[in-house]
């Protein structure tokens, strides 16, 4: 193929899939590129998504097309090596989709009436993908919850699950007394299996609190993550203004920085 694709600014998607292309040509392609496989990438995709939501979060939307363009690289990448070793390719993928959601939005492209409420159409959806789960032989309540999720947006799916055929807390009030019997006995645990096992249990009954509450965990701790970062710098700046870093101070006056730092962004925020 010509490079005149390659060097088009306006090639769109199939710019994009030849760039793919010839980056894993065995003769000419980047070396690099042409070691990886589907588990070499893997890690660079999930990376790449976070950073997509990262983007979002701050409302960095000059950045977010150069980050979704990076995530949609990744769907190329796999795209280009499962086509390599002859599974499918990405018009494959994309059909694939495409029937899904047809499929699943039978009030919009079907004969179903869409004058239903957003929590029956959430209810059909999770009717339809049940039906999914049974033809592909997958039983179970919790099969098809993939591993690879991160854990804790992973233990919020394994409770939807759960909590679909009844097992659940009725209310928040049960949730924080099993947060609080979890926390002693993490609390009690000696050998470090033990406490690595009662930390985890207080983390997954956390994570059902936040579900129970309409909270989404990675969203919260990524915003903690955001503040502990924001205000640790301040507690920083405050120093280094004396001529100082951190290690040359006392855990009692970094955390009256630290409460400093706090009142400040109150005061702001008002």
């Amino acid at each position: 193929m010509s490079d005149d694709l390659i060097h088009d600014p306006k090639g769109g998607m199939p710019r994009l899939r030849e760039i793919m292309r010839r980056l894993r040509d065995p003769q000419t392609g980047c070396p690099w590129d042409l070691e990886q496989d589907f588990a070499s990438i893997a890690p660079y995709t999930i990376e790449e998504a976070y950073e997509v939501a990262d983007a979002i979060d701050r409302h960095a939307w000059d950045e977010l097309k150069g980050e979704l363009g990076d995530l949609l690289f990744q769907s190329v990448f796999h795209a280009q090596i499962a086509s390599e070793r002859g599974l499918f390719d990405f018009d494959d993928i994309a059909d694939t989709m495409s029937d899904k959601m047809v499929a699943r939005h039978p009030h919009v492209f079907g004969d179903d009436s869409n004058a239903k409420s957003a929590a029956q159409q959430t209810a059909d959806w999770e009717t339809i993908k049940a039906a999914e789960r049974a033809s592909k032989a997958q039983q179970g309540v919790l099969d098809g919850v993939a591993m690879g999720l991160p854990a804790l947006m992973r233990a919020v799916k394994l409770q939807k699950r759960a909590a679909r055929v009844g097992f659940d807390w009725p209310s928040t009030d049960e949730v924080i007394d099993k947060i609080v019997e979890e926390a002693q006995e993490l609390r009690e645990a000696t050998d470090p299996d033990h406490i690595a096992e009662e930390f985890g249990d207080l983390l997954f009954v956390m994570a059902n609190l936040a579900r129970h509450m309409n909270i989404d965990p990675e969203a919260a701790l990524r915003g903690a993550n955001a503040k502990f970062s924001r205000r640790f710098a301040q507690i920083e700046a405050a120093l280094a203004a004396e001529g100082r870093a951190p290690k040359d101070s006392s855990l009692q006056e970094m955390d009256a920085l630290w409460e400093a730092a706090k009142l400040r962004e109150k005061l702001k925020n008002r």
